[in-house]
């Protein structure tokens, strides 16, 4: 199965200093043995055939990678043990979680692992990796319903009728000829061009889509601490939980969606931030990356990315928290209006499809440029702030909101208890957020770059303040109402 040009892009982008997986922490109730885990992962492994799965480079970068059967496949090299010292904190726990996940995968295998912590009283944590280019958010989800279960007594699923036979690993030779007959065959075919301008649904979402990329270049948003320098490859974490009661309390009272209060809260949170590194926000503006699932019915469960993205666009300046609850629900229905998530996926469907070869010298550029390479000798610096920065064209941060189950998942009878997501940091964006929902709470998960963002604790205390102003406005708009 070949890869699809934005699953290849995460192959192609990857680099030391920014690892392209997706990753998340799991804190199961109870110590759990790591032979149960191991033998759980033995006994469903069959349910999920892309874990058998690696890449095959195509020589030249004739076409690209394809995923192939790994003849050498060993459980062992994906479902590992780590034991912390005895007696660790869970916070020691997660942060150890968080390091071992710094590292890329290794391509010599299938793109995914499973770390099992132990050491922590009466806990156990599961670091969960599978690379970008395998899964998004949405399948990601998928995935765990088949490695956990939603009963502490479920039983083993049916083994399969016949062991696990890989196919045999094409030769280089056979890669180059099946990508070259695939080119010659995309060359026979009707022009997309051709093929686009009978629709003018198609044609009006381009220039929409134009728009939207005039729009990053006219209204350039705030280069903020966590955007004045280039990632490294360290990262830090923290997290805050709620009850999805009070999220809904704050939307029946106040307005908006779920997805308008996340966005208030963190857009909130980073507004403060900037006024708390005295940084001119007056007139500014804060653009956040939200990835939005386009995955259709049928294609539930399948593997791969079916993503497409909006750019909100907000004031820097700090604000109440209604106001900035306002602020949100209007930009949304203007993003809404505008139709900004079908009109990129429209450019992604039909664009002509960017050569291989020249995707892949972007991997060598970006290796190029990556921190770690010159790590040793050179530290990245970070762009000191006279009060102004350059303009920044781009994004200052992604926010990613993930549904998950609304009841209890477990792994060999242990209930899981919080889910860490861990984003990747790309570029110049030194902080993002997973927001995950799971069993009636919300997970806010920040991610970060310890040089850029060495006070991550600021914002999460500023996310945790802009909540209680906003329940606490709810509420008492609630108490207004009834009187």
């Amino acid at each position: 199965m070949r890869l699809t040009e934005t699953d290849a892009s995460f192959i192609y982008m990857e680099t030391a200093s920014s690892p392209m997986h997706i990753s998340s922490v799991y804190v199961l109730k109870g110590e759990v043995p790591f032979e149960d885990i191991y033998k759980h992962y033995e006994n469903r492994i069959h349910l999920v055939p892309s874990y058998h799965r690696k890449l095959a480079q195509v020589p030249f970068s004739l076409g690209h990678p394809k995923w192939v059967d790994d003849t050498e496949f060993d459980l062992h090299n994906h479902v590992l043990l780590h034991q912390l010292p005895e007696g660790s904190t869970l916070k020691e726990g997660v942060d150890k979680g968080v390091e071992l996940n710094e590292p890329m995968l290794d391509r010599s295998h299938p793109l995914w692992r499973t770390v099992v912590l132990t050491g922590v009283p009466g806990k156990t944590l599961l670091l969960q990796q599978t690379h970008h280019a395998m899964i998004d958010g949405a399948s990601g989800i998928d995935l765990t319903t088949i490695l956990y279960d939603l009963s502490p007594n479920a039983a083993d699923p049916t083994p399969p009728t016949e062991p696990w036979q890989p196919h045999p690993a094409p030769s280089p030779g056979a890669l180059m000829s099946e990508a070259m007959q695939e080119n010659f065959s995309k060359l026979t075919r009707i022009s997309p061009i051709k093929a686009m301008s009978t629709s003018r649904d198609v044609l009006g979402r381009l220039r929409k889509a134009s728009e939207i990329f005039m729009r990053f270049m006219s209204k350039p948003a705030i280069t903020a601490p966590f955007n004045a320098g280039m990632v490294g490859p360290k990262r830090r974490v923290k997290w805050i939980k709620k009850p999805f009661t009070e999220i809904r309390e704050i939307r029946r009272h106040l307005g908006g969606t779920i997805n308008d209060v996340v966005l208030a809260v963190v857009s909130e949170a980073i507004a403060r931030y900037l006024e708390h590194h005295n940084e001119r926000v007056d007139n500014q503006l804060i653009r956040i990356m939200c990835p939005v699932n386009v995955r259709t019915e049928d294609q539930k469960g399948a593997l791969g990315n079916q993503v497409s993205a909006i750019f909100p666009l907000l004031p820097a300046s700090s604000m109440s928290c209604t106001a900035r609850l306002h602020a949100v629900i209007d930009e949304m229905q203007r993003i809404k209006v505008e139709e900004e998530a079908q009109a990129l996926t429209v450019v992604q469907e039909n664009m002509p499809a960017f050569p291989p070869v020249a995707m892949a010298m972007t991997q060598l550029v970006g290796t190029a440029l990556d921190p770690t390479a010159l790590a040793a000798r050179v530290p990245m610096p970070i762009m000191p702030s006279f009060g102004y920065r350059q303009p920044n064209m781009g994004i200052n941060l992604v926010c990613t909101n993930v549904p998950g189950l609304q009841v209890p998942q477990y792994l060999c009878g242990a209930e899981v208890t919080d889910t860490i997501g861990l984003l990747v940091l790309s570029g110049n964006v030194g902080l993002s957020l997973t927001i995950l929902s799971y069993n009636k709470q919300l997970f806010f998960n920040f991610i970060s770059e310890p040089r850029l963002v060495p006070d991550l604790q600021v914002i999460v205390d500023n996310a945790e303040a802009v909540f209680n102003e906003l329940l606490s406005a709810a509420r008492e708009s609630d108490i207004q109402t009834n009187n």
